[in-house]
């Protein structure tokens, strides 16, 4: 059953009655460019084809009720307190919650309109984008959301706007400090492409990625270890970046270049420059990926995902065995390139592989996890896909 089948039968019901309609938006995959989002700089998602629906119908009163097949609870509040609950006072809903409830607060604050003013709204929520493998789930819910309700209370809101809104939520309700990536790239995606995107003048252009003609696909190895990004190692990460920007005295490390980082070694504390370190040449792997992929094409890519995953792995320290485990296998069985993607503390490495070596890569690393007493990780693959969208 798909995903839109299930929240069609969930707001049924919650309801007894059909949804007015449905909305997706996809989780993503992050091609190159880790934690720059936040500090300014540039990445290169792109949208895939696992995504999360929302079947939504109007209700009589202000209230805005919540579901979702995967906690199979429901929370319901009036739409007039949601300034009540965010921020101070989130843990007054359920944490799942708050991103559906913190999109409508969002919503509402960004366009001004007064919550007393708009229907309330029952939300059915379902997914088939894994849940903590860094793939943004929360951003497909968020994005989900978010277009369902600016249709449906006629908001007139773009989609920069609406990914806006999303990490509005994310940061301001769920009290996640993270980058507009994400959301962006669930709202823009397009087929068979990436999107480069300057995160800080939310600037975004199509890359072609030319995997389909050079016979190569991103296999996803979801390692199973969860991760939270409202707790603590993704904040100190940001702190840290925070902290080597003020101590080079500039706004952000987007302004940084890597003939920075010889200055930067000698005004900041070790940690905190390797920090600095993998931001600065993360962005710079990013504009040469880019490259790259316009002027050579996919196959000249690896050994810049490769470079990535060490950065993470000692100078940003997200990394955990599991990832490195399935970069090394994957890479041992012939991928063009693999690092992990995401947040970090967990989740999914991805491996560029070609076709006929799916299989191989795929066994390789179930064999290797075996091997390691790891849990058996989790393998498919993706394909760039269309962003959030109203599908009946």
């Amino acid at each position: 059953m798909t995903a839109a089948s299930q929240a069609r039968d969930l707001f049924t019901e919650l309801t007894g009655s059909g949804p007015v309609g449905t909305w997706s938006a996809p989780g993503r995959v992050n091609l190159i460019g880790e934690h720059t989002d936040y500090n300014d700089g540039f990445v290169l998602p792109f949208a895939i084809q696992q995504r999360t629906c929302v079947a939504l119908g109007e209700r009589a009163d202000g209230h805005i009720r919540v579901t979702s097949t995967v906690e199979g609870e429901t929370v319901e509040v009036d739409l007039t307190g949601l300034d009540l609950l965010f921020p101070k006072n989130r843990g007054a809903v359920p944490e799942w919650s708050t991103y559906p409830l913190g999109v409508a607060w969002a919503l509402l604050r960004a366009t001004g309109v007064d919550a007393a003013s708009v229907r309330g709204v029952d939300l059915a929520i379902a997914s088939d984008v894994p849940i903590g493998a860094g793939l943004s789930s929360s951003a497909a819910i968020e994005g989900a959301v978010a277009a369902a309700l600016n249709d449906t209370w006629r908001l007139g809101l773009d989609r920069v706007a609406l990914a806006q809104v999303g990490r509005t939520a994310e940061n301001d309700a769920v009290g996640a400090p993270t980058g507009i990536m994400d959301q962006m790239a669930s709202m823009l995606g397009r087929a068979d492409a990436a999107i480069f995107l300057d995160c800080r003048s939310l600037e975004a252009d199509v890359v072609d990625l030319g995997f389909t003609d050079a016979g190569l696909e991103i296999v996803v190895i979801d390692t199973g270890v969860k991760h939270s990004h409202a707790t603590g190692g993704y904040g100190e990460r940001r702190e840290a970046c925070e902290r080597g920007a003020a101590a080079m005295g500039v706004p952000a490390l987007r302004d940084l270049s890597v003939d920075d980082l010889a200055r930067a070694a000698e005004l900041m504390d070790e940690v905190t420059f390797r920090r600095v370190r993998h931001i600065v040449t993360e962005n710079q792997r990013v504009l040469d990926t880019v490259r790259a992929l316009r002027e050579q094409g996919p196959s000249a890519i690896g050994e810049l995902l490769l470079a990535s995953h060490a950065s993470m792995r000692d100078d940003f320290e997200i990394s955990v065995a599991e990832l490195d485990t399935a970069v090394d296998a994957a890479m041992a069985a012939g991928a063009v390139g693999a690092r992990m993607t995401g947040g970090g503390f967990g989740g999914a490495a991805i491996a560029l592989v070609a076709h006929d070596s799916v299989a191989t890569v795929t066994d390789a690393a179930t064999a290797a996890f075996a091997a390691s007493g790891f849990a058996a990780p989790t393998i498919f693959s993706v394909r760039p896909s269309a962003g959030a969208a109203r599908d009946v």
